[in-house]
């Protein structure tokens, strides 16, 4: 059988070591999935239900591997739906190649059905973008995607006319009346972690060795340097601040970490910010310039492979360019040790006591169920490499305080895009790539809704996911961030009842629990652990627990005062609920 562009396409992706491909086909790619069809020995194709789920997939594979994502959609509006999960891998520079149909060439601009031009539509999401418009180019441009996505950590997107896609691979159809050729290429890609420069080192010793209450910020850019960052650590006695992407970067009960920092992040975090004189940020280009110290203030190194990175947030004085496991075993022995660790000791003490108030949190006897226990009794239950992926919203606050970093687990989310639904998505992928590890997403109502059709995903594909609904029957997040502009929420809340998502996994041949009774949340949470195929517990919370933040600053107090005196609704629940979190932490 003569080979064509499609089957070219699909050996390519083989040879790059490509096993998994996310998507949905459509009459737009049919020459590509024949190509996929020849080559179904090597490349798996997961069958989705919603061409946004197979990019969030692709995604969350490249997270949870560092492999290469690919997703697979139709032209025009398959193509549109990629969007927002390749936005997710752009923003949080992780490697997905995008494949997409388009019409034949021959009816191009001739506003045909479903002629969308896909290469204007992802300019700005892909870093290598290119319609392939004769088979001559392939396999060469598709080396040169694969390269892209993976050097440049970014996405890359190709989309291929229908005709092209059944053209012989071997059919050249024009002159050649340029000097230049085809493209020919090979599956060679040259990776090798940077080091550091020894001048950038010892600019930064320099700055570290002077400091006297030295902060370290830790993103997920060091998740490969545990050790190196806790023995940097120790030598500095510095608290370890953890971004949310990089949460799982240090064990959260490692006495040397205070733990997250931010609207999600903990207390003494984020006071030590605002005490530090030196910060030693690796692997992060933290956002939230509010909670890093004043320009000033603190003198700063940072390190990170990406040198557009550094310097984004704050001045600093000592600039690393490499991989943070090589920078700061080359940086460590140029330390000198500290033997003064009062700085240490007092947000010690001070994360001691937060972890205390945390605890006290979970209260088993509240009823609505308090979010903090629905995420405790997931966190006491999981095994020590579970992988936790998690929604945006207040679901991300739960996870980030009660989701427990301890021997090999991991946890991700949509860190810079802080999109709604990928943590299914991400589950369905991770579970594939880590076949023997127990995978648990924890979403909110509002994010399992997007996207639930992904759990029938799950179960056609004998994906052994557990899904956790904190199902509050509002968009949470939304609701208190327009309490703290000082408005009355509005239009956040669903009518009640809740949804009883139970019901649509069983409806799927799959595991599903409903709970309202915290007495039963402990044993529901545990049997769907042990369930051996998909399953799903759907749990309704308190609606009107709101996401305190770590430090309550007097703005936030003032416009939270505010939106009551406009007329929020549901304020004696609120309130109720605030008052019985700070009993319960004053008790502890």
């Amino acid at each position: 059988m003569q080979e064509i562009v499609g089957e070219c396409l699909a050996r390519r992706l083989a040879d790059w070591g490509v096993d998994t491909i996310f998507g949905l086909p459509g009459d737009g790619i049919n020459g590509l999935m024949e190509g996929f069809r020849r080559h179904r020995d090597k490349i798996r194709f997961i069958l989705v239900h919603h061409e946004e789920a197979a990019a969030f997939m692709a995604t969350g594979y490249a997270k949870a591997t560092g492999r290469l994502g690919i997703c697979a959609a139709t032209s025009g509006p398959g193509a549109i739906h990629l969007l927002n999960g390749l936005y997710d891998a752009k923003l949080d520079h992780v490697p997905v190649l995008a494949i997409t149909g388009m019409q034949e060439t021959s009816v191009l601009g001739s506003n045909y059905q479903q002629e969308v031009h896909t290469t204007q539509l992802f300019q700005d999401v892909a870093a290598y973008n290119l319609m392939i418009t004769n088979p001559q180019q392939v396999p060469g441009v598709v080396d040169l995607a694969i390269r892209n996505a993976l050097g440049k950590r970014t996405v890359a997107h190709l989309s291929f006319p229908n005709d092209l896609q059944v053209a012989p691979i071997t059919g050249d159809p024009y002159r050649h009346v340029s000097p230049g050729k085809p493209p020919k290429s090979s599956t060679v890609l040259s990776q090798p972690p940077v080091p550091a420069a020894q001048a950038d080192l010892d600019r930064a010793a320099e700055v570290l060795n002077a400091g006297r209450k030295v902060a370290m910020l830790v993103g997920v850019g060091a998740r490969d340097a545990r050790d190196e960052v806790l023995a940097v650590a120790e030598a500095l006695a510095s608290p370890i601040v953890k971004t949310l992407p990089g949460k799982m970067v240090v064990p959260d009960d490692h006495p040397l970490t205070t733990g997250g920092l931010g609207l999600l992040g903990t207390r003494p975090s984020e006071e030590l910010m605002e005490e530090c004189d030196t910060l030693l940020m690796v692997g992060t280009s933290y956002p939230y310039g509010k909670y890093l110290p004043e320009p000033g203030q603190a003198r700063v190194v940072q390190i990170d492979v990406d040198p557009s990175l550094i310097g984004l947030r704050l001045p600093v004085e000592a600039a690393i360019t490499a991989d943070a496991r090589l920078a700061l075993g080359q940086l460590l022995p140029m330390l000198q040790a500290r033997t003064e660790r009062s700085f240490l000791g007092k947000y010690q003490k001070s994360r001691d006591a937060w972890l205390s108030d945390m605890v006290s949190l979970r209260d088993p006897d509240r009823n609505p169920i308090a979010p903090q226990y629905l995420m405790g009794c997931v966190d006491e239950a999981a095994t020590n490499d579970a992988i936790l992926t998690c929604d945006s919203g207040t679901v991300a606050t739960w996870s980030a305080r009660h989701w427990t970093i301890r021997g090999e687990r991991e946890y991700y989310l949509s860190g810079n895009l802080a999109s709604m639904a990928p943590g299914l998505p991400y589950a369905i992928a991770m579970q594939h790539a880590h076949p023997g590890r127990q995978v648990i997403a924890f979403v909110g109502d509002g994010g399992f809704a997007m996207l639930m059709a992904e759990f029938l995903t799950a179960v056609r594909h004998d994906l052994p996911v557990k899904v956790i609904v904190n199902n509050n029957n509002s968009y949470g997040q939304i609701l208190w961030e327009q309490i703290i502009l000082g408005y009355p929420e509005y239009a956040v809340r669903h009518r009640q009842p809740e949804a009883d998502f139970a019901a649509w996994a069983r409806a799927c041949g799959a595991f599903g629990v409903k709970v309202a009774d915290p007495a039963a949340l402990p044993g529901a949470i545990r049997e769907a652990l042990a369930h051996p195929g998909p399953a799903v517990v759907d749990c309704d919370v308190n609606p009107n627990e709101p996401p305190m933040p770590g430090k309550i600053r007097y703005e936030q107090a003032k416009y939270f005062t505010e939106s009551f005196l406009r007329g929020q609704p549901h304020k004696i629940a609120t309130l109720a609920s605030v008052a019985r979190d700070k009993f319960n932490e004053f008790r502890s």
